[in-house]
């Protein structure tokens, strides 16, 4: 898939914001400073808290309700004719898709994640896809079961759940 302008610029610009600050606080903390200095630097940005109820099979027993965080980033890209795009930043990217005694290939579509995602819906759909079917082939040889929380529409919710509060904070 192409890298888009619009990715290469927010990415670049969060690239910059991480090498000039110095931060040991929580993660949490860490995407709310990213989008601080992103609406410092003209953007539109926010933080995203989506959740989600999960069943696993048997909805009368068990509920799962899930939770997730990431930057959301709206913006024009020229790319695209001047359309105004949304983008997804998540932060700890790779991290989400780690498996417990994961075969040498998965391994390696893991490592060629980046640990810091940003782009569009779309693009995160297919990655989303590429990489549940994997898990579940490793997983598989592995001699494992496919976990729920592992399949691309439980994967999906987090980045694209339909309840989806944005936070967004002024600059001042």
């Amino acid at each position: 898939m192409r890298v888009t302008n619009a990715e290469t610029l927010i990415l670049e610009k969060i690239l910059i914001y991480l090498r000039d600050m110095e931060f040991t606080g929580e993660a949490k903390n860490l995407k709310k400073l990213i989008v601080l200095k992103l609406i410092r630097d003209d953007f539109e940005a926010s933080l995203c808290r989506t959740f989600w109820f999960a069943t696993f099979g048997r909805p009368s027993v068990f509920k799962f309700r899930g939770d997730y965080e990431y930057v959301d980033v709206m913006m024009k890209d020229m790319s695209h004719g001047g359309e105004a795009v949304r983008l997804i930043v998540d932060m700890d990217f790779r991290s989400q898709f780690e498996l417990a005694r994961p075969t040498s290939t998965y391994s390696d579509l893991l490592t060629s994640l980046p640990s810091i995602f940003v782009g569009t819906e779309e693009k995160l759909v297919s990655i989303l896809s590429l990489l549940c079917s994997a898990a579940k082939q490793s997983l598989r040889e592995s001699g494992l079961h496919m976990p729920p929380w592992r399949k691309a529409n439980y994967m999906q919710s987090k980045w694209l759940s339909h309840n989806c509060k944005k936070i967004t904070f002024t600059n001042n």
